[in-house]
């Protein structure tokens, strides 16, 4: 959406350019206004202003310099400068500032408009080479590391891709072809640093990393990010082809290395502890959570420890987890962003995971029904209602303490209660929206001998003026600016046809400072002037 900007100090040049152009018809989505340099630096900072036409002479800051501190601020937007004046010096100072042109008033709207598309043409092109191939290319790869810390902590958390998206962002990120390959999970604990300050932490991170990635790049590919319990978590893929016969004492003495690195060169220790080995990526989440519960439980709080678990003799668990109700996002993050199919899909794969692996289980039925009453609780408070007044009836049965007797009971309770909470959002939602749209046009109603702009309405209803414009367009079809010359034109029509009031003052009852302004804005929607339109009732 390009957004263009008009300033200049004579009222009627810039009402002029804004009412009697089709600005939509160039490509122009949204016409600012402002009739100062302060006024229009004031615009540039809220809205993300394309082009700006200036006036070279305004009282206080000139066109000239409300260039120059837009260069110095927002050096993507073009500025196109307006003159009375053809001296040379202005030119040069024009060019200098290195202005997209420079028109002479009075400026034709063919010849306007021409200079205007030539500037989007540029301004288009810029941003093609700004996300062409060779540039996100070099953009990816300035910011790999942080990339592939992402995916792994996702991976790490549970987070499902599909097959084919994780094997393209595995090739994007230099990992092609990891999928199906050996791995091990190798799990680093930072201890005993002597600066314990963020910004140390995160370079002794860092160092660790580069320390891990030497000493282990001989025979292994390693990919490492930071998770919650502040571990550095490394997924280590053999070079060699055939990872089953790698020498397990050499690992155990590079780790030695590690844990003697860090504390002769950084002053501090690290406990280490291994994984066994798991197919890349359907162990991922399996191993992690037994390396992390691994590390509270047999390493606790002792350091410089190093420990290989050995995935032939796990202890088998008596109680199975129930994953999908935990994995990112979660039920309460999808009910912030009304996601309501996810939020579905979500719930369904809980029960049938519920049902797969623990369908008798009465304790599981009542975390799962404590994770979704919890979820929906805390969504209801936080958008005002009781979550009794929501979900009616099913309510009676949380406070009365009546624990479900199956998955299919559970179920119905929890696709129940979510209906009725996307009811009431989207009730409030429309009924906020509503009552926006109505003071919009009762504040337009009222100043309509006023300037009423998209600023002026977004201050009165305390909004930011992008949200304003982009809401009224969604909720009514019709973008504010039309609305507002519509109702002024119907406004006209009726005091045209209907009061002996002058043309002049009939347009400074509108809001026009010059009848100059009413004249070009009432012809261009009717296709007359006013004085012709009355006289076809007189």
């Amino acid at each position: 959406m390009v957004q263009l900007l008009i300033v200049d100090d004579e009222i009627h040049v810039v009402d002029r350019f804004y009412s009697t152009i089709d600005w939509r018809a160039v490509g122009i989505e949204q016409v600012h206004k402002a009739y100062s340099g302060p006024e229009a630096l004031s615009l540039l900072e809220q809205f993300s202003i394309d082009i700006v036409l200036t006036d070279i002479q305004m009282p206080g800051m000139s066109g000239l310099e409300l260039i120059a501190e837009i260069r110095r601020r927002w050096q993507k937007t073009k500025c196109i400068l307006l003159s009375g004046y053809s001296e040379f010096n202005y030119a040069k100072e024009a060019i200098l500032h290195q202005t997209e042109d420079y028109l002479l008033k009075p400026v034709k709207e063919k010849e306007l408009l021409s200079t205007i598309t030539r500037v989007m043409d540029k301004l288009r092109a810029e941003w093609e080479e700004i996300v062409s191939r060779q540039r996100l290319a070099n953009t990816l790869k300035e910011n790999l590391p942080l990339l592939r810390g992402n995916l792994l902590s996702d991976l790490l958390q549970g987070r499902q891709l599909p097959e084919a998206a994780l094997r393209d962002k595995m090739k994007m990120l230099g990992f092609a072809g990891s999928e199906g390959k050996s791995f091990e999970l190798m799990m680093i604990r930072l201890e005993d640093f002597p600066n314990d300050d963020a910004n140390s932490l995160s370079l002794m991170e860092y160092a660790v990393s580069n320390i891990v990635e030497e000493l282990f790049g001989e025979r292994y590919y390693s990919w490492h990010t930071k998770d919650t319990h502040d571990y550095l978590v490394f997924v280590m893929m053999a070079k060699e082809a055939d990872d089953a016969q790698l020498d397990t004492a050499w690992f155990e003495r590079t780790a030695s290395l590690l844990q003697s690195a860090v504390k002769t060169y950084l002053k501090g220790k690290v406990s280490v502890l291994v994984s066994g080995r798991g197919c890349f990526p359907q162990n991922l989440r399996e191993f992690y959570d037994r390396t992390v519960s691994s590390f509270r439980k047999r390493i606790g709080s002792v350091q410089e420890l190093f420990m290989r678990l050995d995935e032939q003799h796990q202890p088998e668990t008596e109680v199975q987890t129930l994953y999908s109700l935990y994995e990112p996002p979660t039920l309460i993050h999808l009910l912030e962003a009304a996601r309501w199919d996810s939020i579905e899909e979500k719930l369904r794969t809980a029960m049938e995971e519920m049902e797969h692996k623990c369908a008798d289980s009465s304790e599981h039925l009542l975390e799962v029904y404590f994770s979704i009453a919890s979820s929906y609780s805390y969504i209801a408070h936080k958008n005002g209602r009781p979550l009794s007044r929501l979900i009616g009836e099913d309510y009676d049965r949380m406070t009365d303490g009546t624990p479900f007797r199956s998955i299919k009971d559970l179920k119905e309770w929890a696709f129940r209660g979510l209906e009725r909470i996307r009811e009431d959002m989207d009730q409030e939602t429309k009924y906020s929206r509503a009552s926006l749209i109505n003071e919009i046009r009762s504040f337009i109603e009222q100043n309509m001998n006023k300037e009423v702009s998209l600023q002026t309405i977004s201050e009165h209803v305390y909004l930011h003026p992008v949200y304003v414009s982009k809401i009224y367009k969604l909720v009514t079809g019709e973008n504010l600016s039309e609305y507002m010359n519509r109702v002024r034109m119907e406004k006209a029509e009726f005091m045209l046809k209907n009061s002996s009031d002058k043309i002049y003052e009939i347009a400074a009852q509108l809001g026009y400072q010059r009848p100059h302004s009413f004249n070009h804005a009432f012809k261009k929607s009717l296709g007359m002037t006013p004085q012709d339109y009355r006289d076809q009732f007189s």
